[in-house]
C-alpha cells in the first residue's frame, strides 16, 4: 500500500514496513546494505502530519514512524524516527495493529499528536504517565468501533 493509505487508514500504534522492492545486497557489500537498509525496514507509526503550508510553501501530509531506542541500563539516549511523505514512492505493509482493549498515549492533544507510548490497559497507561511526566497527554482506547473507522470505501487497511 501506498504511503498516502497509510496515512488515510492506518490507526497509530500500528507496525508498518517498508521497502522499495530490491534485493538485499550481500552483507560484504556494507556501503550498498546501508542504503538499501535505509529504503527497507520499518516501525511503529506514530505520528500523521496533515498538509502544512509555510509562507509560499506547501508541505504534503506526512506520516512519521518510531523505528528503534538506544541507551543502555535503562536510560535511552536515542530515540530514532523516520518521516516520509504521502508522497513517497515506498511501499508500505501493515504487520500488526495496536490490540482492542490497548491505550495510545498521545501528546500533544489534537490533529498532529504523537503516539508516546502503548499500554496494556488504561491503569498500566496511567501509571506509566506518573512515571514519566507527560502534563497534556490524552488517554485513547483501541476499541473495534476504532478499526472499524479505518474503513474506507468498503477497503480495508491489511
Amino acid at each position: 500500500m501506498s504511503a498516502q493509505l497509510i496515512y488515510d487508514l492506518v490507526p497509530l500504534g500500528s507496525i508498518v514496513t517498508y521497502s522499495d522492492g530490491t534485493p538485499r545486497p550481500p552483507d560484504r557489500h556494507r556501503k550498498k546494505l546501508s542504503a538499501w537498509k535505509n529504503n527497507n525496514s520499518g516501525g511503529r507509526l506514530i505520528r500523521k502530519r496533515s498538509q502544512t503550508r509555510i509562507g509560499n510553501t506547501t508541505l504534503p501530509a506526512s506520516i512519521t514512524l518510531h523505528k528503534g531506542d538506544y541507551g543502555s541500563q535503562g536510560t535511552i539516549v536515542l530515540r530514532v524516527h523516520q518521516t516520509f511523505s504521502v508522497n513517497s514512492g515506498l511501499k508500505f505493509v501493515v504487520k500488526e495493529r495496536p490490540a482492542i482493549g490497548s491505550v495510545l498515549v498521545l501528546d500533544p492533544v489534537g490533529d498532529d499528536a504523537e503516539l508516546v507510548y502503548v499500554a496494556g490497559n488504561r491503569a498500566d497507561a496511567e501509571e506509566w504517565l506518573i512515571r514519566h511526566g507527560y502534563p497534556n497527554a490524552v488517554l485513547k482506547e483501541v476499541t473495534a468501533d476504532g478499526a472499524a473507522e479505518n474503513t474506507a470505501k468498503g477497503r480495508a487497511a491489511a
